[in-house]
């Protein structure tokens, strides 16, 4: 089982768009929940985004209208499409998966973690 691997980070101007991607062929085989969580310097890690194998999806209210999470079935990818990024989105970016779906921040309690992409927006 080859680890979650996260890719797609940068360093982008505020308004400007990223697109993460995650390698999770391992994971989202069948039934999944997995998601994305992110953690500033300084601030404890927060969930941002989930999505589980029926396309139920979930995103923070922070984010809401200018992300989006999806999953590509060909190339098995967990993907962040991070559009109009602002400032306080600078952050450490994480995929994770194994988890289980709740009603409020869609997927939690991972089980799976990637090592994070770092995504920094200048002002």
């Amino acid at each position: 089982q080859e680890p979650l691997a996260e890719s797609g980070g940068g360093s982008v101007e505020s308004g400007g768009s990223l697109r993460l991607s995650c390698a999770a062929s391992s994971y989202t085989r069948g039934e999944f929940c997995a998601g994305w969580l992110r953690q500033a310097p300084g601030k404890e890690r927060e969930w941002v985004a989930s999505i589980d194998s029926d396309g139920n999806t979930l995103v923070r209210d922070s984010v809401k209208g200018r992300f989006t999470i999806s999953h590509d079935n060909v190339k098995k990818t967990l993907d962040l499409q991070m559009n109009s990024l602002k400032v306080d989105d600078t952050a450490m970016y994480y995929c994770a998966a194994g988890g289980r779906w709740d009603s409020v921040t869609g997927c939690r309690d991972f089980h799976y973690w990637g090592q994070g992409t770092q995504v920094t927006v200048s002002s």
